[in-house]
């Protein structure tokens, strides 16, 4: 399975070799404000050198697996741990707290004496 905190080149949105798609795709940033901020940077800043380091990325990174991600549910969550890995644990723990909390909650609701939910399984037999 290929490392979904890996850098890719994204052909599939790519408008020429992938590079500001795939930098896109890594950072979660809109495509085209990856691409207007590098040709703002090559042409206004004159940072020249970005040419350079474009096809060097181009030559050196790999293109994308498809079906990397399963939904765009799934592609934000790595976009988050590739940001900030601490705080994506912390919400995947929190997100199971919560769900071992209603579980609970479901659990003694359901073996607790209630008489109402006794009558309504009988009513259904």
């Amino acid at each position: 399975m290929a490392a979904r905190t890996r850098f890719y080149l994204d052909k599939q949105n790519a408008k020429y070799k992938g590079v500001c798609a795939g930098i896109a795709d890594y950072t979660g940033v809109e495509a085209l404000w990856v691409r207007l901020g590098l040709a703002a940077l090559t042409v206004v800043a004159q940072q020249w050198w970005l040419i350079m380091a474009y096809w060097v990325i181009a030559w050196v990174a790999e293109a994308k697996p498809i079906g990397l991600y399963e939904t765009r549910e799934d592609a934000k969550f790595w976009q988050g741990v590739r940001s900030n890995p601490k705080r994506s644990s912390a919400e995947v723990r929190s997100k199971l707290r919560d769900i071992d909390r209603r579980l609970a909650d479901m659990e003694t609701h359901f073996t607790s004496r209630n008489t109402a939910l006794a009558d309504e399984i009988e009513r259904l037999r």
